[in-house]
């Protein structure tokens, strides 16, 4: 486990602050919007770190290749196997091309103008594909779980390197999600959990995520999984892979 969180918290130091600070977004989505994504896919990665940003929740429907659960979905609605793949069904619109994704959030629902760093969109591929080297093919080849009935729900930030090992299980075992954003926004959070609770330090964050973490659950932490089958949840990207391979694993 160590050498998986390892890697990971490369990745996270490639990308930098990308996928970690959250501005939420002016007008939030009245239907989640589906992502159909590859978790180490550097497209998809772009994606999603958009969504951290704009502090929004979207159903994740894992495609790893050789996946035959949610691939032909998207074949069907949109011609090819590409990913990422954006459904917004307040608005009708569906869509390829991570950066036409990215500005579209930023528009409907950021409905401000694009920061800066997102025009440079060449760059910010080339950034995420460094970032997905060091995790090899972590996440990307289907090893097909049990399908919940009800979807799981994970409290995440794109960046975080804990958080990264479950989605990537979740991806190869092609089980949909929820993810729950919870970005930073206070000094504070960026503090370990161990030691905020060492010296009671609370952070009054602005995210409904966090907020709901800190009041159910006493602490915010992630990765944390709940999930309605089972109404368990977890903290602990360890216990939550072990949860996982034994709840769902073939």
């Amino acid at each position: 486990m160590a050498g998986n969180i390892a890697t990971s918290m490369i990745s996270t130091f490639v990308r930098a602050s990308n996928g970690i600070q959250s501005t939420p977004a002016a007008v939030k989505p009245e239907i989640m919007l589906q992502l159909y994504d590859i978790e180490n896919c550097p497209y998809c990665r772009l994606v999603r770190e958009a969504i951290t940003e704009l502090d929004l929740d979207v159903e994740i429907y894992p495609c790893p290749k050789k996946g035959e659960r949610f691939r032909p979905q998207v074949v069907e609605r949109g011609g090819k196997a590409q990913f990422p793949y954006l459904v917004d069904p307040n608005t009708g619109e569906e869509m390829y091309e991570s950066l036409d994704i990215v500005a579209y959030l930023f528009e409907t629902y950021g409905q401000r103008e694009l920061p800066l760093k997102w025009r440079a969109g060449r760059l910010q591929t080339l950034g995420s594909m460094l970032a997905s080297a060091p995790r090899v093919q972590n996440g990307m080849q289907a090893r097909p779980g049990a399908e919940p009935e009800y979807m799981l729900e994970l409290y995440s930030f794109e960046s975080s390197p804990y958080a990264r090992p479950v989605r990537e299980l979740l991806c190869e075992m092609e089980i949909p999600y929820i993810l729950r954003s919870c970005g930073r926004t206070q000094l504070q959070e960026w503090i370990l959990p161990p030691v905020r609770k060492r010296f009671n330090i609370r952070p009054d964050s602005q995210l409904e995520n966090r907020r709901v973490l800190q009041n159910t659950e006493g602490k915010v932490s992630i990765p944390y999984l709940y999930d309605p089958n089972t109404e368990q949840g977890l903290f602990e990207s360890g216990d939550i892979l072990e949860y996982l391979r034994d709840n769902y694993g073939d």
